[in-house]
């Protein structure tokens, strides 16, 4: 079955399910100092707030003491507005300790998040990464880790604040003024709210367009940069150039819209804030004029608006935030939610490997239930012994080591090695146990010595030296001024294919493992050099089972059995010289190898003349 997870989420994602999920990870059970820190954090956050709500009764105080008649209190109104000046640099200094305390837990709570969703992908079957984008995953994560920091920001820091200043300063007007103050303050404020949610749902739900068409510009400029040569190969670079160019004029299109959207939704809060302070300004001057009220009452009603009216303002800008931020976090915990193809079975054992011994018995495989590969497979490969695979092309040579692997679970049947059914033992050990030189080598963009020894994470420089000349590539490798420092470039662009696929034969060498698969080992490689290293894994796998999965038949001579599939069932067996008698499938093809002038299966078929009979 096919699982994957969407790459965006909508603009419909629940909103506290997210962050509920979220608590863990910025509350965790294992970090005592992080849990210590979100408490002063919150701590400094009350005392910030409490100061910023009393500066305006210590500022109507002073006003109070400077009206005319009051000549006498200049010290103590003086001594007032010194003390309002201290409590405004006391309340950036709580800010600042605040955000000062807290920086190591939004780094923290992003790190885990992020490293959870990168460990999980490495968890995910083969067909979830063949079917994504790379570049659309890594967006993903990216956006899901960045938005965090900016989320808690915003929501422990301003939308909670903000909600417990609006308290505050409701009981003050309801205690010190009116009852109908604090209505009239509170109807403005859901007003408020209800304009600034909704206009910024409409605004995240073209945010959402923008990110859609983001993943797909980013998807297809790595998918086309990936594929250079093949670009350069057909001339198609005005083709690739108009492609990318539609995606980004419609992702242009969409960045307008938004951004004009928020002309809209700065004057409706501006229109509505000012509406606010007009009403209660006016009905407190008008209760001033009649005697019920101070100057400094006049100015503390200013004051307390005026100072929930600054974090109000940027409601607009906390809510798409923090709305935006759920949407990339849950687009993160989508990809966590994705559920992994291929389990361990519970209280799996490691894989006991005594000899290496193969058995496929009856394996059925399709990667679609429409299109079956592999049908009814049955074959032994006794211990220590080398297997060659050989077919056409799509008859199911290269799944063969797929399913070895455990990269796909097979449809029916069973493989086993040892005896030992690979769905029953532990993937790590599994796969730990074989090694494989690949068709198509991938390397790491780092140093040569780095892409060697990634076959086995102890190695030591001469480990790593002795596997590279065992390869035939140590020579190359340390003529170069860098030495096994020297940079491969993405995906190894900067070497040969023949100098890549030697490197991959030095790091399965680096593994040593008892089961080794040569999938096209040496099918980039000139004769010479082929013939080189044939030689080497001719010694290696004389005491390892090995299958060799091949197009170039001169280079599977000496396999002690062949199997020549057809459709996903073997259509012969049997060593070289026995399959050329029959003068079926596999004799037909040596002969039109033999025919199209493989001049390289000649050289290298010098090799295996003393032992194996070769004919045609």
């Amino acid at each position: 079955m096919h699982h994957s997870a969407p790459t965006s989420i909508d603009n419909d994602t629940p909103l506290l399910p997210t962050l509920r999920r979220f608590l863990p990870y910025l509350w965790p059970r294992d970090s005592r100092s992080q849990r210590v820190r979100i408490l002063i954090a919150a701590l400094c956050v009350m005392a910030s707030k409490s100061v910023q709500v009393s500066m305006g009764f210590v500022y109507a105080a002073a006003i109070n003491h400077m009206a005319p008649g009051m000549e006498p209190a200049a010290t103590l109104a003086l001594g007032l507005v010194l003390a309002y000046v201290g409590m405004r640099f006391s309340g950036i200094l709580f800010d600042n300790l605040r955000n000062a305390v807290f920086e190591r837990v939004g780094q923290d709570a992003a790190r885990r998040l992020g490293v959870s969703v990168f460990a999980h992908l490495h968890k995910l079957s083969l067909r979830f990464h063949l079917s994504r984008r790379t570049g659309e995953v890594t967006k993903v994560i990216e956006r899901g880790t960045k938005s965090i920091d900016e989320m808690l920001y915003f929501l422990l820091f301003n939308a909670a604040p903000t909600l417990f200043e609006l308290i505050a300063v409701l009981i003050i007007f309801s205690v010190k003024f009116s009852p109908y103050l604090a209505l009239v303050t509170a109807i403005m404020v859901g007003i408020y709210l209800f304009f600034t949610r909704r206009v910024t749902d409409w605004r995240n739900a073209l945010r959402a367009q923008m990110n859609r068409l983001d993943n797909e510009s980013v998807g297809k400029s790595v998918d086309s940069l990936l594929n250079y040569e093949t670009v350069k190969y057909f001339g198609a670079e005005r083709l690739e150039e108009a492609r990318y160019a539609t995606i980004a004029e419609q992702y242009c299109d969409a960045a307008v819209k938004s951004n004009n959207s928020l002309a809209l939704l700065n004057v409706g809060q501006s229109f509505i804030t000012n509406l606010m302070l007009a009403l209660a300004m006016g009905w407190t001057v008008w209760g001033w004029s009649r005697g019920q009220f101070s100057t400094g009452d006049v100015v503390l009603v200013n004051s307390l608006l005026i100072q929930l009216f600054r974090p109000l303002d940027m409601l607009g800008m906390v809510y798409r935030t923090i709305r935006q931020g759920a949407i990339d976090m849950a687009a993160m915990f989508a990809l966590i939610d994705t559920a992994a193809e291929i389990k361990d079975a519970p209280h799996a054992p490691a894989l006991a490997v005594g000899g290496g011994a193969i058995q496929f018995d009856d394996v059925h495989f399709g990667y679609d239930a429409e299109r079956p590969i592999l049908r009814g497979l049955s074959f032994t490969l006794p211990a220590g012994q080398s297997l060659a695979i050989v077919g056409p092309s799509g008859s199911g040579k290269s799944t063969i080591a797929r399913l070895l692997f455990r990269f796909f679970d097979v449809s029916a049947g069973a493989i086993r090695i040892d005896g030992q059914d690979i769905r029953m033992v532990s993937q790590m050990s599994l796969r730990s146990a074989i090694g494989i030189v690949p068709q198509d080598t991938v390397l790491f963009n780092d140093s040569i010595g780095y892409n060697i020894g990634y076959g086995r994470a102890d190695a030591s420089d001469s480990d790593i030296s002795a596997a590279a000349h065992g390869a035939a590539i140590g020579n190359f490798i340390e003529q170069l001024p860098g030495g096994y420092a020297s940079e491969v470039g993405e995906r190894g662009l900067k070497l040969s294919g023949g100098e890549k696929q030697r490197i991959a034969i030095a790091r399965t060498l680096l593994k040593n493992p008892p089961i080794l698969i040569l999938d096209e080992a040496t099918s980039a490689l000139d004769s010479r050099t082929e013939g080189e290293i044939l030689a080497t894994l001719g010694m290696i796998a004389a005491s390892r089972t090995t299958i060799t999965i091949a197009h170039r038949l001169s280079t599977i001579a000496d396999a002690d059995n062949i199997l020549v599939l057809d459709k996903g069932r073997i259509a012969e067996q049997g060593n070289h010289a026995s399959l050329l008698q029959c003068g079926g499938l596999y004799a037909e093809m040596w002969e039109r190898q033999m025919a199209e002038g493989d001049k390289d299966g000649v050289a290298t078929r010098q090799y295996f003349t003393d032992s194996v009979p070769v004919t045609g």
